[in-house]
């Protein structure tokens, strides 16, 4: 446990708070550091040019002279910092230059003095920071300091509190990462003595959560120390401001009750076709569902051979879901009935809401809610699926082909592709839920019910921003161990960002944000939308793999290069061939062929050719995993390829060895019923394309490392 001098930062932002200020001077900024153990160069501030020339000799030349001031933050663009004085002349001369242009730059501008600091030698600079982000709350930033942090963009981010293990991968995971290790024989930067630094800006922001921003840039980091020349910490007592949250036993028991409810009502029920309360009242009718089905329309005694009700407390015994199929305006009282008669869940179909601009309306819906401790769904949304209860409680058309993959939408849109793809695929779901504006219930909520759901392997999400990125990445992370959580995050461009006051709030709210933190929880971000229904469709077929060797067999050389090139892309790691196995494949391959990674056969094969190549990589405990480059051919046809790849695969299944195998396969149309045949028996493969059966490949290895299931 690290000592740090809190006292003496809380001392700082007492009298930051009493004058009414959102910034630390430097000389505070520089209290701040040596409370928490931040190394900075030796300084004192000088209110005259003698006394910068007292401090300037005490400490020895040169010197840098830069502005105090609370009212200038950015000292350099006021022409308040000189660097390199080198006698008592520049320091005096460079006094009276520095308080003259801060006077032209704001001629308002509180001017307590000029900083005297000591000039440091040569070394690479960095910056290290951290601040206040809208989604995820507190993060750290770590990246090239200087000018090139604004030009290149080239830094990585992590949630606080950070400790050293991702403190060093922050380091690791910058594009320039070689620069730091020392190139043309320059010496390696300090990378412990920048963790550290990275790991007590962490601790300094979690201690203090008014500490909006706080920028070290730059940090020069040489073989032997990482200093902070510059010091920014700006304050705002909203940053320390956190969401509502509700405890994981609290969100299981209203999501069990949402997922199987044993009492259904449609408020705004229907017997007239094409109106929403029609459909969602057929679906769940004609979907299977085995609860109790209550109508409610004041207006109707009975649809689709169901009593209705004139009000939810009407209904005879609980009511476990809600679904309101009603006019936005009308939402807010049937909430209140429902909220009286105990119901869990309110599923807010109509649109009107926050999405229009009504967030009086969604906040009144909420407080509602909050009152009656209802958790709502939504607003404007198709409603969810729930398959192993027949559970269809949408106005869309019903599902029924029960799997192991949960899947999740923001836009309704994107809910009916999943839909089509999930039908046209086969592939069986346990939930498609809509989340809509998630005026409550977000994807964490979703996360936690499917992390204790016995029918869910997989979970998809497709999600534009998160109300509570925090509360996310935490659960993600939890939930990652066990079951892979793919994400398709919409919005990747940062246009409409607002222009922030300095170099690390400019980074964060950008992509890199989400990118980083998903990544620290886990999660298997997909590139697209057809990506991430392919990666919730194959994903589990695949067996984890046991490590890292993937060997490529290919029955054309053009494929091989390509699927090579689609490792890489993937972060797949090619396996050195040891002289034995090399030996062993050149037994089934002709002369003219190739052995060594990929293993090229040669497209005249015969079928046995790809047998005894592909049960030798089977068989094999040190290749971990195959991709399988197939060739049209007259001498081993697709369906001929495909049966074959089966009867051998299954094989060595039958005796415990459980490798994934992905298959691209190139030819004439033959090749799509030869790739349906291989995926409906358990190998991902497809047709026309190298690059998407290795993605998927490479998704099921992102999630087993971060999962900690790879040998070694």
């Amino acid at each position: 446990m690290v000592n740090y001098d809190r006292e003496a930062v809380q001392r700082v932002l007492a009298q930051v708070a009493a004058e009414g200020r959102d910034s630390l001077t430097a000389p505070e900024g520089k209290i701040v550091c040596d409370a928490y153990g931040i190394t900075t160069p030796d300084e004192g501030v000088s209110t005259s040019s003698e006394e910068a020339v007292e401090l300037a000799e005490r400490m020895g030349f040169p010197v840098v002279l830069k502005i105090v001031s609370p009212d200038i933050l950015h000292k350099t663009e006021a022409g308040g910092v000189l660097v390199g004085m080198k006698d008592a002349a520049q320091v005096a001369h460079g006094y009276r230059t520095i308080t003259a242009n801060a006077k032209i730059y704001n001629p308002n501008a509180r001017i307590v003095g000029v900083q005297v600091q000591q000039m440091l030698p040569a070394g690479q600079e960095v910056i290290v920071g951290a601040t206040t982000d809208k989604t995820f709350g507190k993060i750290v930033a770590f990246g090239l300091g200087g000018v090139l942090v604004e030009v290149l963009k080239d830094v990585t981010f992590r949630l606080a509190p950070t400790d050293r293990q991702q403190a060093l991968s922050m380091i690791d995971g910058i594009a320039a990462a070689e620069i730091l290790r020392g190139v043309r024989g320059a010496e390696p930067a300090d990378r412990d003595a920048i963790a550290d630094l990275i790991t007590r800006v962490s601790d300094l922001v979690t201690d203090f959560p008014q500490l909006s921003e706080v920028d070290l840039n730059p940090v020069l980091a040489t073989p032997t120390g990482a200093t902070a020349v510059d010091v920014r910490v700006l304050v705002d007592q909203n940053a320390a401001d956190e969401p509502t949250r509700f405890s994981q036993q609290e969100i299981l028991a209203a999501m069990s009750r949402i997922m199987k409810p044993a009492a259904v009502a449609v408020i705004g029920a229907s017997a007239e076709d094409g109106k929403i309360g029609n459909s969602v009242m057929k679906n769940l009718v004609n979907g299977g569902y085995q609860g109790e089905i209550h109508p409610i329309n004041p207006k109707a005694a009975e649809i689709l051979e169901r009593k209705a009700f004139a009000s939810i407390g009407d209904v005879p015994g609980d009511v476990d879901v809600a679904v309101f199929a009603i006019p936005a305006k009308f939402v807010p009282q049937a909430l209140k009935e429902a909220g009286e008669k105990g119901v869990a869940g309110a599923i807010l179909i109509p649109s009107g809401f926050g999405e229009t601009g009504n967030h009086e309306l969604q906040d009144e819906v909420v407080r509602i809610a909050r009152e009656h401790n209802v958790r709502i769904l939504g607003p404007n949304i198709y409603g969810y699926y729930y398959t192993p209860e027949h559970l269809s409680a949408t106005f869309c058309t019903p599902y029924d082909v029960q799997g192991g993959v949960a899947l999740s939408s923001q836009s309704g849109g994107i809910g009916m592709a999943i839909l089509g793809f999930s039908r046209s695929a086969q592939m069986g779901v346990s939930a498609i839920v809509g989340v809509g504006n998630k005026a409550d219930i977000d994807e964490d909520d979703l996360l936690t019910f499917f992390e204790h759901d016995d029918n869910t392997k997989l979970i998809a999400m497709h999600l534009e921003d998160l109300k509570d990125g925090r509360a996310f990445a935490e659960t993600a992370k939890r939930v990652s161990k066990t079951k892979p959580v793919v994400v398709l995050k919409a919005g990747r461009t940062a246009q409409g960002a607002k222009a922030a006051s300095s170099h690390t709030g400019a980074l964060a709210g950008n992509d890199k944000v989400y990118d980083d933190i998903l990544k620290q929880s886990g999660v298997i971000r997909a590139p697209g939308l057809n990506d991430m229904l392919e990666y919730a469709r194959g994903v589990p077929l695949l067996p984890t793999p046991k490590g890292e060797n993937v060997v490529i067999i290919t029955g054309a050389g053009g494929s091989g290069v390509l699927l090579s090139d689609a490792c890489v892309d993937n972060g797949l790691s090619l396996m050195a061939i040891p002289e034995d196995l090399d030996k062993a494949f050149r037994e089934y391959i002709p002369p003219f062929g190739a052995a060594g990674n990929p293993v090229d056969i040669t497209g005249g094969e015969p079928p046995s050719t790809y047998r005894n190549t592909i049960a030798l990589g089977l068989a094999d405990e040190r290749v971990h995993a195959l991709i399988l480059g197939y060739w049209h051919t007259i001498v081993t046809p697709p369906m001929v390829f495909a049966e074959l790849v089966v009867d051998v695969v299954e094989q060595y299944r039958e005796h415990g060895i459980h490798k994934p195998v992905v298959a691209s396969l190139s030819g004439d149309v033959e090749v799509e019923q030869a790739a349906e045949f291989l995926y409906r028996h358990g190998i991902v493969a497809y047709p026309y394309t190298t690059e998407k059966p290795v993605a998927v490949l490479g998704a099921k290895y992102r999630w087993a490392r971060e999962a900690g299931l790879l040998e070694g």
